[in-house]
């Protein structure tokens, strides 16, 4: 609490308040940080707002300082900027916010930080996990285990194919989260491949591999994982074309987005077997029941799980926390949005 406030002054904390889509407080906010937002800002404890349009949300949007968003939270557009005239941060407890008015809203003079760096550790992990269970074929064996029910003898007759011993993978998009995948294979005795045309050769060296250029990478890789930005220009980067180039029983693992992959040519190649893949993500985002992915052997289909799930969302809050005491000490502003790359973002 600020002097003038303990004094029985005016009390000059910002205004901050919640809008949050479906979340509560309690899912993206662990007590202690929810206590540290309260002790740096007059916390609005009414329920997180779930429009932002209305006579309700407008009242409470004309007297907001600082606008904590999640998941599910309407577009931030000029009307709502209207709405909320003292408004100088938005801060986004959550990943992308490609579908908000960025230009005009950094225009005004409002801040905006998002917890896509939160939200990456949990992909890469995810990835990580994945692509050293894959090559161990664990979920082929597994329910070849179910089905034999007798010891398999897999240690002497596994065909040498299988393991992570050398294998090489092939890492397309050097976003914050395949950077953090390149990091996290380090320790594993495993050659990385890179490519994204917005880094250097020397730089994907520093980072840990080797730049290729997309066809090089899909014909050297055992493993190709997808973490590049949906984008008109990424739009079926990986078509049916590139799908042919990969190696048979290569791996296809995609956490980053649906569209990135020609749908129709990934089917023919899964259901002629000649590909594995580990999809999160889909293009539509929910597949037809009657799809072949859904019962294929090859095939490892999660609904969109790869980011924060359950108690990871308390990183969000934990970032948004740390960045909130930030902005109202005046400090620089560690995840704030960069407008120079606003066009490549996720």
């Amino acid at each position: 609490m600020t002097g003038a406030a303990a004094a029985g002054g005016h009390d000059a904390r910002p205004r901050l308040d919640f809008a949050l889509g479906a979340l509560s407080t309690a899912d993206l906010f662990a007590a202690d940080d929810f206590a540290r937002l309260q002790a740096r800002c007059r916390t609005n404890m009414d329920a997180p707002l779930r429009r932002l349009d209305g006579p309700s949300a407008r009242d409470r949007l004309a007297n907001t300082d600082i606008l904590v968003t999640g998941w599910g939270c309407p577009p931030i557009d000029a009307a709502v900027l209207d709405a909320a005239p003292s408004l100088r941060l938005i801060a986004h407890a959550a990943g992308s916010v490609k579908a908000w008015a960025l230009r005009d809203i950094l225009a005004r003079g409002v801040a905006v930080v998002t917890a896509a760096d939160a939200n990456a550790l949990p992909v890469a992990e995810f990835t990580l996990a994945t692509i050293l269970g894959a090559n161990k074929r664990i979920g082929d064996y597994a329910a070849l285990y179910r089905r034999e029910r007798r010891g398999l003898e897999l240690s002497l007759n596994a065909p040498a194919a299988v393991g992570n011993w050398h294998k090489t993978i092939g890492i397309v998009g050097a976003s914050r989260i395949g950077r953090r995948v390149i990091e996290l294979l380090r320790p594993f005795d495993l050659s990385v491949l890179l490519f994204d045309p917005f880094v250097e050769a020397a730089s994907a060296a520093v980072l840990g591999a080797e730049k290729v250029e997309l066809d090089v990478l899909l014909q050297r890789s055992d493993v190709v994982s997808l973490h590049a930005p949906s984008l008109p220009e990424t739009r079926h980067l990986i078509d049916g074309r590139g799908l042919a180039l990969m190696r048979d029983g290569a791996i296809l693992i995609n956490t980053a987005r649906g569209a990135l992959i020609e749908q129709a040519a990934l089917e023919r190649e899964l259901v002629a077997g000649r590909l594995w893949a580990a999809i999160d993500v889909t293009e539509p985002e929910v597949l037809p029941a009657d799809s072949p992915l859904y019962d294929l052997p090859n095939v490892v289909l999660t609904p969109h799980i790869a980011g924060a799930l359950g108690n990871e969302r308390l990183r969000f809050g934990r970032l948004v926390t740390d960045e909130v005491e930030r902005f109202v000490s005046g400090e620089a502003l560690r995840h704030a949005v960069d407008p120079l790359t606003i066009d490549r973002q996720a």
